[in-house]
């Protein structure tokens, strides 16, 4: 039998199963070949990040859904409070005093004439105003400080670890006691400073483990034998993969900042009038809360929907950033 010649284009290899290959296409290609024998160019997959994967469970999520809607309204009401409530929250009428719902005035008045409707839609600015400044202060300080002490270990390391056992020795409450009573004004400030001088330990702390964790990956490992210098190693390498705890925490902090806001205005050392705040009307109504429940009712009903939120959409975040649940 006469030889023939060879053809790549043609070339077919025999199989034990009565079939063949073509030895002319690349092992991908023969993947890829469609029985028809064209070829599947038809979109792929793309690899998911844990930021993708996080944000496809959210959108699913009816918790998640809910809180932040409620979120999204308490943000809307507190830059345009006007939208919902024309009146003036430091406008009072004595010879209204603790009276109910009337016509315009659906939650009453409070002891000094001042419509409770209006000044609970004002008091969402202060309190949202408070949790969300204490919480970028406390995530972006803690971060920083527990990052770098993570990342170098050492001598820095075990000097911050003490710190932030003398700053968790303090109880919050009392220190806001002892601090606040010695500041005068009536602005945000001085709670905001506060919260972020007792906060940042809690966020340090996870942020230290999250780095020490992050760092001993291989690819952080082969970028440092590549020759990253330390500060590409913080910022794209273990930063990406380290922050995922630290949102989780510091969106579940942020309803107990609104709360801490609360307490300490209404024990008198924190917001102090005419700043409107939950805290201060709850404090103002506790004294009336037989003659007039409805003084006291809607900034307390306020206030636990608005932390009940933050907390709802904190639970949810970390669901979806845990890749145990997965």
């Amino acid at each position: 039998m006469p030889e023939q010649p060879y053809d790549p284009d043609g070339a077919i290899a025999p199989t034990g199963m009565g079939g063949g290959v073509d030895l002319a296409t690349s092992e991908g290609e023969t993947l890829e070949k469609a029985p028809g024998g064209s070829y599947d160019t038809g979109p792929r997959d793309k690899p998911r990040s844990l930021w993708s994967d996080a944000w496809r469970d959210l959108r699913r999520n009816p918790v998640f859904i809910v809180s932040g809607l409620v979120i999204l309204f308490l943000v809307v009401i507190s830059l345009w409070p006007s939208l919902i409530a024309s009146g003036n929250p430091l406008q009072c009428d004595l010879a209204k005093a603790q009276e109910g719902s009337q016509p315009g005035h659906p939650f009453g008045f409070d002891g000094q004439g001042c419509d409770v409707y209006t000044r609970t839609v004002y008091g969402a600015r202060t309190s949202v105003t408070v949790g969300v400044c204490a919480t970028l202060g406390v995530a972006v300080l803690g971060s920083v400080l527990g990052g770098l002490a993570g990342f170098f270990g050492g001598l820095a390391d075990s000097f911050l670890s003490r710190i932030t056992d003398v700053f968790f020795a303090i109880p919050v409450v009392l220190g806001g006691l002892v601090l606040l009573s010695v500041v005068t004004g009536n602005t945000v400030w001085p709670v905001i400073g506060f919260m972020v001088l007792l906060g940042w330990p809690q966020i340090s702390r996870i942020a230290r483990g999250s780095v020490i964790t992050a760092r001993q990956n291989d690819y952080v490992q082969a970028a440092r034998a590549l020759g990253a210098s330390n500060s590409r190693l913080l910022l794209r390498h273990i930063a990406p993969n380290a922050v995922a705890p630290v949102i989780v925490v510091a969106t579940i902090a942020l309803g107990t900042y609104i709360a801490l806001e609360a307490t300490l205005s209404y024990l008198g050392v924190g917001l102090k009038p005419p700043t409107v705040s939950w805290g201060i009307d709850i404090s103002s109504a506790s004294q009336y809360i037989r003659q007039a429940p409805h003084m006291l009712l809607w900034p307390a009903g306020a206030l636990a929907i608005t932390v009940l939120a933050f907390i709802m959409l904190g639970d949810a975040v970390r669901d979806a950033l845990d890749p145990k649940v997965r």
